[in-house]
């Protein structure tokens, strides 16, 4: 920030995302008049001047974190929850490589921050414990109902070499970046893997008080209702990863009887008429009788799905790789969607050849095996949206743009959404919404629009990820 004196190679900016959400949520109540939620990352001396009021400058970022869960909670903002939770463990400035950082003496009040602390340097003897701060922040998202593999988002760099005269080592630190440049440079150096975080997590059951029962979604939609086609935005902020939460009308299958628990259903044709209202988990999930794999998917591009083993002697008799669930089209969804990861990171490591597109389309393979209904595609939105002062949002992707040799991301609107290219969509998509809302004056609706645009093409690789973003928007490139 302008005028403080950071240190001597600056990272605060490297998860920029998070610092974000967490600014924001801090504002909403804020007691000590802490200037910025980036004060926490910095070393005391440049803290001091952004937290006038705060004495125990080692302990500020957990206080920045408690605050902004205290006002996330209160206002029922998930997102915001799951920052706050993610920015405890950030690891802070330090002035020169393999420098750890002084650890908070104090207890916070909500306990989702008080079990975490930051991320120490990883070339330091203090990194040993990065693996135990990632599991604490997947225990935390996980008791809130948020996906726990969110978790590895925290993490900090690779060490770099100890004595580096330029005290830089392998940082980054970009305030323009809106996801943050940790990602964006492939930096991120996760000190746990996913199998980890879901045998850590797999006893707890959260739930964000709108009935998201962390475990159970998997990556399948929840369905409230029945959904005509135009998503009236109420899920804006309760989406984890893959959870569509549409609050509309479903008009081409279940015609209001599955309203209330269609969440992760197996789809077994039943679809036009069912009578099962309320619960189609006790008819459709085909719940096996005997300790089982109850996976049936035989493809193996990159990795085997992880075996389905249902127990019915237990209280939640479905499990995969030691994350347990109520019913088994959730576990199948889980084990569809580890598979489909396993995969491209096979594929992004040139392990696999092909690219990552066939991993999607054995995920689909996977789901339709197991009679998992297909996630649908963006909502579409029947009116037109007002993007303020700006013209289109749409996301272009091609061949050479900024120059690449390689096929990349990239607003066709220079003029209004002037960022360069990305192979991520995330970082393009991100970008766009947060430009509507500050420099375009878009509406909230449109705001909230975009958002749930930038998630929908998450799920989705290459030109379908531009589309479904597009789409949702009602835009074309």
């Amino acid at each position: 920030m302008a005028g403080v004196a950071l240190a001597a190679v600056p990272q605060e900016h490297s998860h920029e995302e998070d610092l974000r959400k967490t600014s924001q949520m801090l504002f909403l109540n804020n007691p000590l008049e802490i200037k910025d939620a980036v004060f926490g990352l910095l070393g005391n001396a440049a803290a001091a001047e952004g937290a006038p009021n705060v004495q125990n400058l080692d302990c500020l970022q957990q206080i920045i974190a408690d605050q902004a869960f205290t006002n996330a909670k209160a206002a029922g903002d998930l997102d915001g929850m799951i920052s706050a939770i993610r920015y405890r463990a950030l690891e802070k400035n330090t002035l020169q490589v393999g420098l750890a950082s002084p650890l908070c003496n104090e207890t916070a009040v909500n306990p989702e921050i008080a079990s975490i602390q930051q991320h120490q340097d990883a070339a330091s003897p203090e990194a040993v414990v990065n693996r135990d701060v990632e599991l604490a922040v997947a225990r935390s998202l996980a008791s809130i109902g948020a996906d726990p593999l969110l978790a590895l988002r925290s993490a900090t760099f690779p060490p770099g070499q100890i004595g580096d005269p330029t005290a830089r080592g392998q940082t980054c630190n970009d305030p323009d970046d809106p996801v943050g440049c940790i990602f964006t440079l492939n930096l991120l150096t996760p000190a746990v893997t996913e199998e980890e975080i879901l045998a850590a997590v797999a006893d707890i059951t959260g739930d964000n008080g709108n009935g998201a029962d962390a475990g159970d979604d998997g990556a399948c939609e929840v369905d409230q209702g029945d959904d005509a086609g135009v998503d009236n935005g109420n899920d804006a902020g309760n989406d984890n990863v893959n959870d569509n939460i549409d609050n509309g009308a479903d008009a081409g299958a279940d015609v209001g009887d599955d309203a209330g628990d269609e969440a992760c259903e197996v789809d077994n044709g039943d679809n036009g008429n069912d009578n099962n209202a309320g619960n189609d988990n006790a008819a459709d999930d085909n719940t096996p009788t005997g300790t089982a794999n109850v996976q049936s998917f035989t493809g193996a591009l990159g990795a085997p799905a992880p075996p389905v083993i249902s127990d019915p002697a237990s209280n939640r008799p479905f499990s995969v790789n030691g994350a347990t669930f109520q019913n088994a089209a959730a576990a199948l969804s889980r084990s569809c969607d580890v598979q489909k990861n396993q995969c491209a990171n096979a594929a992004n490591s040139g392990q696999l050849a092909g690219g990552v597109a066939q991993c999607e389309e054995q995920l689909q393979q996977c789901r339709a095996a197991n009679n998992l209904r297909r996630r649908r595609e963006a909502p579409v939105r029947r009116q037109s949206l007002s993007f303020g002062s700006c013209g289109s949002p749409a996301i272009r992707f091609a061949v050479g743009l900024d120059g690449r040799n390689e096929a990349s991301f990239q607003s066709g609107n220079q003029q209004d959404f002037n960022h360069g290219s990305a192979q991520n969509i995330r970082i393009i998509a991100d970008f766009t919404c947060q430009r509507l809302e500050s420099s375009c004056g878009a509406p909230e609706e449109t705001v909230q629009a975009c958002r749930q645009a930038s998630q929908a093409a998450q799920a989705a690789q290459g030109q379908a990820a531009a589309d479904a973003f597009n789409s949702a928007l009602g835009v074309s490139a």
